[in-house]
């Protein structure tokens, strides 16, 4: 069961509207020069959403790959039906490439997942079971009781705790794991946090901030989180501080000074 309900505008448990019933999960996968990876990471999430009997499709975002990326899915195209992948062949970044999976998804729900198998595709059942008790957003903590990860590097951990320490207190929210990009929203949840302002990895922050300042039920629950074990991180910390910082601060003031122009209408998820 969920744990740890977001005190924040948004309603809480006992306002969930009532379970409007969903028929199809997308899951966005962002993948940039994953050839190691990327056919086990949609290979066992296949897996694990058939035994499971989730109707889904798996939105994979070549964005800019230059190594077998895009051959790899295209070959994995035939045996497993249910994977759709895509190029982005515009501006590249890994805001942009979820943004494009979101607009060529037609899932009424989605979850944003990484390439690497850092995230428990596991998780991704129990975000479609919530979805459908009713929340607009799930979002997974890897630093709740439950939760944990494995070989993280110790600077980006440190970095990581103040960093959602500075949001969980200005936004005066109980989710301590804001920066985690592997979260599961509503269709109507999403198109209720356009327009979508993060080309980057600031995008994670954006999405989980905008639902909870316009007014969208959430909850959280423990994650589980592993290190990659092929190929490069692409989140770069020195070149993202002040974009996370950006956004931050546009959402807070959004949510002190927008007078309410953005929360969603009472009945927007019935």
């Amino acid at each position: 069961m969920a744990e740890d309900p977001g005190n924040s505008p948004a309603p809480e448990d006992g306002d969930r509207s009532e379970p409007q019933s969903l028929e199809l999960l997308t899951v966005v996968i962002p993948a940039r020069d994953e050839e190691g990876c990327i056919a086990a990471t949609v290979e066992h999430l296949h897996l694990e959403l058939r035994l499971n009997n989730v109707p889904h499709e798996i939105v994979v975002v070549d964005d800019g790959s230059t190594d077998r990326t895009w051959g790899i899915l295209q070959q994995m195209e035939a045996r497993v039906p249910e994977l759709k992948p895509i190029r982005n062949d515009g501006e590249n970044g890994f805001g942009r490439a979820i943004i494009y999976g979101i607009d060529h998804s037609i899932g009424d729900a989605v979850v944003i997942m990484m390439a690497d198998e850092s995230d428990d595709c596991r998780d991704v059942v129990r975000y479609w079971n919530l979805l459908n008790e009713g929340w607009d957003c799930v979002f997974g903590s890897r630093f709740m009781k439950g939760g944990g990860v494995i070989d993280y590097p110790w600077l980006k951990l440190r970095v990581n705790r103040l960093a959602n320490l500075f949001i969980k207190v200005i936004f005066r929210i109980k989710l301590n794991d804001t920066t985690n990009a592997f979260k599961a929203y509503r269709r109507t949840t999403l198109d209720g946090c356009r327009p979508f302002l993060s080309p980057h990895f600031n995008l994670t922050v954006e999405l989980p901030l905008k639902s909870i300042v316009r007014g969208y039920t959430w909850t959280t629950i423990p994650i589980t989180w592993r290190n990659r074990r092929s190929g490069v991180a692409k989140l770069k910390m020195k070149e993202m501080g002040s974009r996370y910082f950006f956004i931050v601060a546009y959402v807070w003031l959004e949510r002190y000074f927008s007078r309410g122009d953005y929360v969603k209408a009472a009945d927007s998820a019935r």
